[in-house]
């Protein structure tokens, strides 16, 4: 059975109306027939029929014991270090997702938890990394921004000798492409904010886990700590995944020409997309996932962000904002906004350069992407970088939507 024909049968008849649409049970509490005596729900926070589904479908999405929704992907985030102690210590992507970055820095490590990072790609650098503390391998891959891949089945025989839990956060990928599960790892997470909901308009945030076990542990800080998500979200989420593997597969496909017309153009030094040959990662990419994905970045032969920033206020289809995974085209500058919380040492080291610019391929007609960015770098060829603009000044005061309002951009963060 195709993935899609699978997708949609897990998404259940409403039993109690026939409704084909997953109904919105938007109740905080259930009555009870006795004390302790339901139809299998009391409060929201613990379980509610329209978070279930989701839960539900996500699980079988990617063949885990269970799936677990959670107010953002930060949540869910949290929800995964929870199972650790204090005193333990967490091996991390070097090129980290700076909110990931914040939790494990100005949080956990208040508490006794100590986070390394490394370039996972070389699992030599992981083996040194382990020590008798290793509680935790924290995988992205395709990492964000620069697309390293991690060869997670090899990893996760190294974290079984180890007895090292194995956690991926498969949101640049989706069950669409990878699933982590199948090759080794004991939890996923995601953040639904981005592909799986689709159409940013959902903060949400996912946990699956491979095992009853690991499921009920994370069942009980979920229900403990209750960052949970609320039924229109998860009705929005169930909605966007009904039409998951088309609007991926599209995103993909889109992705790939404009990472080939972004290799061949003579101001671009460097492009990060794992369809292309020239990535250190392309076969790997091939044997592990079934799409390349629909994230590029690329870098400037003038490395500095005056250049950078020229490009992307010129562009007109692709629009600066956080975030990605949506049907509209993103692109974001990660020196100044999704890894400013890295240290610029760390960035450097992880090829996030001042001028590496990221996009969030969208649906819009690949070639009206391609003729924006064209025009765009044509531009950022003729403009001095001492001339341009500061980054906190609006592009053009007499022309944005809010002539008063700053541009401002800040530690945040997709």
């Amino acid at each position: 059975m195709s993935f899609q024909t699978d997708l949609l049968n897990h998404i259940p008849i409403d039993p109690l109306t026939g409704a084909i649409a997953v109904p919105i049970y938007q109740t905080s509490t259930f009555v009870q027939e006795a004390p302790g005596v339901n139809k299998g729900y009391d409060y929201s926070r613990t379980n509610n029929p329209t978070r279930e589904v989701l839960e539900n479908l996500c699980a079988k999405l990617e063949n885990g014991a269970g799936g677990f929704a959670f107010s953002s992907g930060m949540a869910a985030i949290d929800a995964v270090v929870k199972l650790l102690s204090s005193g333990d210590e967490i091996i991390a992507v070097a090129d980290i997702y700076g909110g990931a970055y914040r939790l494990f820095e100005k949080v956990y490590s208040k508490f006794g938890i100590k986070t390394h990072y490394v370039d996972t790609s070389d699992l030599t650098q992981v083996e040194k990394a382990i020590t008798s503390r290793t509680k935790l391998f924290w995988i992205e891959t395709p990492t964000n921004p620069t697309l390293k891949i991690t060869d997670l089945r090899a990893l996760s025989q190294i974290a079984k000798e180890h007895n090292i839990l194995l956690c991926v956060d498969n949101t640049f990928a989706t069950p669409v492409s990878q699933r982590p599960l199948d090759l080794g790892a004991d939890l996923v997470v995601h953040s639904v904010t981005k592909y799986l909901a689709g159409h940013s308009d959902v903060i949400a945030g996912l946990v699956v886990a491979k095992t009853e076990e690991l499921a009920q542990e994370i069942r009980f800080y979920q229900n403990a700590c209750g960052a949970v998500l609320g039924p229109f979200d998860s009705f929005l989420t169930v909605r966007g995944i009904e039409t998951l593997q088309y609007r991926y597969q599209a995103h993909c496909d889109h992705a790939q020409k404009i990472a080939e017309f972004l290799e061949g153009h003579e101001l671009v030094r460097r492009v990060y997309y794992p369809g292309l040959p020239s990535h250190p990662g392309y076969g790997l990419a091939g044997q592990q996932q079934k799409y390349a994905g629909a994230i590029i970045s690329f870098d400037l032969h003038e490395d500095r962000s005056e250049n950078a920033l020229a490009i992307i206020r010129h562009l007109k289809q692709f629009k600066l904002a956080e975030s990605l995974g949506g049907i509209k085209s993103l692109v974001s500058l990660p020196c100044e906004m999704s890894h400013k919380t890295l240290p610029e040492c760390q960035r450097q080291q992880s090829g996030i350069s001042d001028s590496l610019i990221r996009l969030s391929v969208g649906l819009e007609d690949v070639q009206d992407l391609i003729r924006d960015l064209e025009q765009a770098l044509e531009y950022g060829q003729s403009v001095a970088p001492d001339r341009e603009q500061p980054l906190e000044q609006a592009p053009d005061a007499a022309t944005a939507p809010f002539p008063n309002a700053p541009v401002q951009l800040r530690e945040s963060c997709c």
